[in-house]
């Protein structure tokens, strides 16, 4: 049924008397009732509509014109003169700052990104932002990336940061000379709490910091009840799908903690977010259609008395059918042109404007320049109950720039400002600097007996402190040993009680952990609705299911010891089918040391080819954030987990590991090296304090389990990376012993190849298992490093030229995964170097047709030693036909590279 707008207040067919006392009547209602009661009643009709058949058409958006009245507006709490001058004086420093640095260097910077929010995060920073002290956890404050110069130059005025750190604005190295481009923890570790620059990232991690905090609280273990998650996001950000994508979950969960702040300056870094469109009702949309309250700051003050009068509500529709593109060009126009373009398009809204000179139209300012708009709007949001808010500002970028930027295409890119440009910022803003030092672009702070710097100083005393700072806590835990029994059934193997995968062996240690009493209540299990799979579910009655809202509903297993239990105190971080989501709760689990003062140990399983492949991003945000937890890749190994196919056989997060600095990998083969390697990061994290995390690789193949050997060096070799498994006898004659290295699931198969050359062909080998590559490759790297910078003294050798030292070779290396894995250490063995792996698309099918696929099972390891052994002529290199035949070997099959 099609529905026929109303104009001017008249519904076609109803008679315009009686449609008038129609509206007198709503009037009536609202003066003696109030708003509250009104919004009650419409809602009442709308639903009696619905039940007659009335289908009422959705309208997710408002009308284009700032959500709080005017009259509602509450009592500017502070003194705007001084705040004005306080923001003028950032801006200046702000701006000298990019401007000098890129005066000697090209490092870029940017400067309108700020130039168009400084409002926003000054309103903030005067009366919001709760920095942490012994009797509030503090507000999480993600700053928008491109803003970092406005908070570098507030923290040089607040006497935080001195003059040579910001001449040396992205000028990083020598570390802690210098301020890094943007929000980066780990290059400020003493600053920036949150990495936000890439972009998406940041929103989609504030909702989970702020359902962690909730979590945190129904947990007991600290009140996060005063604490508030603001997020700055740009209008141009939204378009990245993490930044919109997890908007359901912040309403569902009630997270009134959250605060999201959307600078719409209109302008990406090209042109316009939605030239053709409106950014601003775009976002009011989605936000309002997934639960969010919704706060628009569009228009300042000087539009207040024309809305007043605006009685047949022409202005308001105005506002509404301009697109952002036009609001854009206006926004660098004369008053004549906007006189003629916006009001001249109704001769009554002409008229509205008669009494404003054209100098006058071009100033009014657009909302989220305006502090009592902005503060309304952050009051109202900070006091709102029972569902997160966005306040959805509207600015110019490069506010502020003038000719050099503001309003344009390329303020976005700007970064230098000519002298007659620098002195029209100086004359707009008042900064006390002269003519004659001008060129020079001085930093500018008021002494410190100043009414500016007594001001700014006493609004951060009552707010607790400085914002932002970062202040891990030295606190340590108690961190079981091997011989707990939490680890001491995995450091024994499966004996003769059958067999077992490295998956089910770390779900026995992690259930054992979280059942001990000086570690459990702090461990965060984070699972990607795939505890079944990972044979997990019976965390789920043992641990509970965080939901803030218990359980209202009796599970369809509730008769079963391992039934599907929620509860407000559940432990376990069930994420449904959201690896985003999950990575952005171990981030923020595994930092609240840092931002809450409190030990978390936060542990991740998942699908291992949807980690790095899918959120390698958000991994490299959790690195920079300096995180502290386990990522568990689960089904891992291109071969080993059958069945699934192409899109889930992963062979490659091993080495995509390697690329983040502060991530420790491991792929571990049997259930005590698993349980060593956990230990050992437990103790080095929350004992040491080490900011570091963890990767293992863990299996979903069973087989038997053997005990650690009870030799020296087995708990060193498994956290160094390698050590001598097993060996057989050397053949008659031999005169090399093969060295075959594994990894994972594929060392039994090694194992095998190992029996293989005995009994088939008379050769002895070495088996070694290598824990990690990775580890392997980053000591030698660093021995080198040093042997090369200190040639005059005596040569160190790594772990890895200590282990193979006075070994010939050759070395068949076989792992599940591709095979630069294995590749990293060629540079340190000491002779031929064969290496086996996966690359290539993974596929369905069993494990044994999978590794004979890819070349790596016990027959095609066996091969590879005997062709190295050819090659040095020790095997008769004209057997090997004979010997691909023996085997089953077809030499002409596909390569599986490209199969």
């Amino acid at each position: 049924m099609s529905v026929e707008p109303v104009v001017d207040g008249s519904v076609h067919g109803i008679d315009p008397l009686e449609l008038e006392e129609w509206y007198e009547s709503l009037e009536d209602v609202l003066h003696r009732y109030g708003a509250e009661r009104t919004q009650q009643l419409l809602v009442q009709l709308q639903e009696r509509a619905y039940h007659r058949g009335v289908m009422i058409p959705f309208h997710a958006t408002t009308p284009y014109i700032n959500s709080i009245h005017v009259g509602d507006q509450p009592r500017y709490p502070g003194n705007l003169e001084i705040e004005r001058r306080i923001k003028s004086i950032i801006r200046w420093n702000a701006m000298a700052m990019v401007v000098r640095a890129n005066t000697a260097t090209n490092v870029g910077g940017h400067i309108s990104t700020f130039a168009s929010s400084a409002t926003l995060y000054e309103v903030a920073f005067n009366h919001f932002f709760h920095a942490r002290t012994k009797d509030h956890p503090g507000d999480m404050v993600y700053f928008q990336g491109h803003a970092s110069p406005g908070m570098y130059s507030r923290a040089f005025v607040e006497g935080r940061l001195d003059e040579e750190r910001l001449k040396n604005f992205r000028q990083e190295v020598p570390r802690g000379s210098g301020l890094s481009s943007y929000p980066h923890p780990w290059l400020m570790e003493d600053f920036w709490q949150f990495p936000t620059v890439s972009m998406g990232l940041g929103p989609i991690c504030s909702i989970y910091h702020a359902r962690f905090l909730r979590y945190l609280q129904h947990r007991g273990l600290i009140d996060t009840s005063q604490s508030h998650v603001w997020c700055f996001v740009g209008d141009g950000e939204v378009d990245e799908p993490e930044t919109l994508g997890a908007l359901t979950l912040a309403a569902r969960e009630n997270l009134d903690n959250l605060i999201w702040v959307v600078n719409c300056n209109l302008q990406r870094l090209d042109g316009p977010v939605r030239g053709n469109g409106k950014i601003i009702q775009e976002l009011e949309g989605a936000f309002r259609g997934a639960g969010w309250n919704c706060l628009k700051v569009i228009w300042g003050r000087d539009w207040d008395s024309l809305l007043a009068h605006d009685v047949n509500g022409k202005l308001v529709k105005r506002m509404g059918e301009i697109v952002d593109g036009q609001f854009q060009k206006y926004s660098v126009s004369d008053g004549a042109y906007i006189r003629e373009h916006f009001f001249g398009a109704d001769p009554e809204l002409a008229e509205m404007v008669d009494h404003l000179s054209d100098e006058q139209l071009r100033k009014m300012r657009r909302g989220g320049h305006e502090p009592e708009k902005v503060y309304a709007a952050f009051k109202a949001a900070h006091e709102h109950t029972g569902a997160p808010t966005v306040i959805l500002a509207k600015t110019i970028k490069g506010y502020g720039l003038g000719e050099a930027g503001e309003g344009r295409n390329i303020a976005h890119n700007q970064k230098k400002i000519n002298l007659e440009e620098l002195r029209q910022f100086r004359d707009r803003f008042n900064i006390p600097i002269a003519d004659d030092q001008l060129e020079s672009m001085p930093f500018y702070r008021p002494p410190a007996d100043s009414e500016e710097m007594v001001y700014l100083h006493q609004r951060r005393e009552q707010l607790g402190g400085f914002v932002p700072e970062r202040r891990p806590t030295d606190e340590t835990l108690d961190i079981p040993a091997l011989e707990d029994k939490s680890f001491a059934r995995q450091m024994r193997g499966t004996g003769d009680k059958g067999t077992a995968s490295t998956t089910q062996a770390y779900s026995a240690i992690l259930m054992g952990l979280m059942k001990t009493k000086t570690l459990g209540e702090r461990i965060v299990p984070i699972i990607p609705d795939e505890a079944r799979t990972f044979g997990m579910e019976g965390f789920f009655s043992s641990f509970g299911i965080y939901s803030s809202k218990g359980q209202q509903y009796e599970p369809v297993d509730r008769d079963q010891m391992m039934y599907y239990k929620e509860a407000k105190d559940g432990q376990v971080l069930e994420e449904g089918i959201n690896e985003a989501g999950a990575m952005s709760s171990f981030i923020a689990a595994g930092t609240a040391y840092a931002n809450l003062g409190i030990q978390m140990v936060p542990f991740y399983i998942y699908y291992s080819m949807f980690g790095f492949q899918r959120v390698g991003d958000l991994i490299w945000c959790a690195a920079d954030s300096r995180v502290k937890g386990f990522l568990v890749g689960g089904t891992s190994g291109r071969t080993t987990l059958n069945g699934e196919g192409l899109q889930h056989e992963d062979g490659h997060s091993q080495l995509v590991a390697t690329t983040v600095p502060n991530l420790v990998a491991y792929d571990p083969a049997f259930a005590y090296e698993l349980a060593i390697i956990m230990q050992d990061g437990l103790r080095r994290m929350y004992v040491d304090n080490e900011c570091i995390f963890y990767y293992l690789s863990v299996y979903n193949e069973q087989y038997e389990m053997p005990a650690m050997p009870e030799r020296e060096g087995i708990v060193e070799g498994v956290l160094k990376g390698m050590y001598r498994l097993t060996d057989t006898p050397s053949g008659d004659g031999q005169q090399v012993r093969p060295q075959l290295f594994g990894s994972g699931t594929i060392l039994p198969q090694v194992l095998k190849a190992q029996t293989m050359l005995q009994e088939r062909y008379g050769i002895g080998t070495d088996v070694w298992s290598v824990t990690s590559y990775s580890e392997l490759c980053r000591e030698a790297m660093k021995t080198s490093r040093w042997n090369r910078l200190h040639p005059d003294q005596e040569q160190k050798k790594s772990y890895l030229e200590q282990s193979l030292s006075g070994i010939d070779g050759p070395f068949i290396a076989a792992s599940d995964n591709v095979r630069l894995v294995p590749d990293q250490i060629r540079e340190w063995i000491p002779g031929d170097y064969v290496v086996l792996g996966t690359d290539g698309f993974g596929r369905s099918d069993t494990r044994e047709v999978l590794r004979r696929h890819f070349e790596i099972d016990p027959e095609c390891t066996v091969y590879a030693t005997l062709h190295a052994l050819a090659e040095q002529g020790q095997f008769d290199k004209a057997r090997l036909p004979q010997v691909l035949e023996e085997l089953g070997i077809d030499p002409e099959k596909i390569n599986p590279l490209i199969a």
